[in-house]
This record gives structure tokens, sequence and C-alpha cells, in this order.
């Protein structure tokens, strides 16, 4: 065989080579691709911004405390789950407000934080970016549901109120099996539930505990990296890290 014949094969072997390397890798791309995507709804679809006005006034004024009512309530409801005591998502909301307005000398009875609480809960806005993405990921044929640890009637009042309920191909609340996420079990029961493998499946969520709990249990992850929100450190990192939802439809294309 000639020096020029032997440059000619190996320069064909490496052309086929690297075209086969690309199809593999794109073939593993879009194997990667989720067949259903998840989201949690507070903070992540709805902005919980707007009850500053009901929960400041309940508090004297104290606007500044809305993020560590949540962040009480979200700490109670996984107490609620690890002592086997499930109480409603609402119902705990209001006995953590009576605590941050305990700790913070401030009088209020169990009537004024249920008022402060429900009615503003159950209609939070979209943020502004929510409609026009999850819009764009249906038209990419995406699978959209829904997983939050409010009631089967909260999330509905939520959905009807924000004019997102039609985005949505099912709803899920860990009301059904009185497990609060993160708990690896929320996960794994939403994921029987739709009949996908956990790396079938993305978590789409705002809080660094979620997608940490989504992780553990084997899905992909994608963390929207609202304004105030932060991953939790010590947890495996999420697959993605997007501003809103205008990058994640992008990045899922």
């Amino acid at each position: 065989m000639s020096v020029l014949t032997s440059l000619k094969t190996l320069t064909l072997s490496l052309i086929l080579g690297a075209s086969l390397l690309s199809g593999d890798t794109m073939a593993e791309q879009t194997s990667n691709k989720p067949k259903v995507l998840i989201f949690d709804v507070n903070e992540t679809l709805l902005d919980l911004d707007s009850m500053r006005a009901s929960i400041g006034e309940a508090l004297g004024g104290r606007e500044d405390l809305l993020p560590l009512w949540f962040s009480t309530m979200l700490h109670h409801s996984l107490v609620s789950t690890v002592i086997g005591d499930y109480q409603d998502f609402g119902q705990v909301g209001v006995a953590s407000l009576l605590m941050v307005a305990q700790n913070n000398n401030i009088n209020i009875t169990s009537e004024q934080a249920k008022t402060a609480i429900v009615t503003p809960l159950l209609t939070l806005p979209p943020h502004a970016d929510v409609k026009a993405g999850l819009a764009a990921l249906r038209a990419q044929g995406y699978k959209l549901v829904s997983l939050t640890n409010s009631s089967n009637k909260g999330v509905q009042a939520q959905f009807e109120s924000a004019g997102l309920t039609h985005y949505f191909d099912e709803r899920y609340s860990i009301e059904d099996i009185k497990v609060y996420k993160p708990d690896l079990r929320a996960y794994q029961w939403v994921l029987k539930k739709l009949n996908v493998k956990p790396n079938e499946a993305m978590m789409v969520a705002a809080h660094g505990w979620d997608v940490a709990g989504a992780k553990a249990a084997g899905l992909q992850t994608t963390f929207i990296a609202r304004p105030g929100k932060a991953l939790y450190p010590l947890a495996k990192k999420p697959d993605h890290v997007v501003k809103n939802l205008h990058e994640l439809t992008e990045l899922l294309k």
C-alpha cells in the first residue's frame, strides 16, 4: 500500500470515528432529556413576596419577617413528617406565624394569623416569566406536572387564581401520602404515579432543599435562582441552575 493510500485511509477512519462519536454524543444528550418536568409551586412558580403586606400587618408592621415565617413553616412541616404526625400545610403555616410572633414579642391570635395567611397564600400571582415559560415548554412537547407541600384544594385554588391550570397535565400534593418534601418518599411516590424512572424526570424548584431531596432520589434537577434563594452547599449539585423559566426553555430545546 502506498503512503498516499495509507494517509487517505487514516483520514477516512478519523472522519468516520469523529462522526460516530458525535452521533453517540447527540444520542446521549437526547436520551438525557427528561420525559416529564415536575414543578414545585410556592416561590418557584408563584411569587410569595405579595404576602409581605398581610404578614407584616399581622406582625405589627414587621414585613421583614416574611422569609422567617416561610422557613419556619417548611421546617416544622418536616418535623411533622419525621415524628409521624401529619398536619395540613395551612395549619402548619398558622402555627409557624404564631411562633414567629411569640419569638419577636408580638401578640396575635390564631384567627389573626389565619386571616394573614390563608386568602393571600391562595391568591399568589405567578412570577413574570412563568406563563410564557410553561407555554414554551409545553410547545416543546414536555409533560408538565406539579408537586407541592400545599393541600390538593389549596394548589387547585392557587392555580385557578394564577391562571396556571391549563399548563399542567397533573397536580400532585403530598397530602395524599402525608409525607412532606424533601423526604425521599415524596419523590418516589410521584415517580410511581407518573410511571417513569428517576432519571426520566426533572424536578424544577427555587428551593435548595427541594432540589437536594429530588437529586438524592435520583431525579434530574434544575434550581431556579429566584432572588434571595440559594443552594444548600452540602448537598449534591443540581444538574442545572437557571435564573428563570426562559433560560430553562432554552436549555431543554
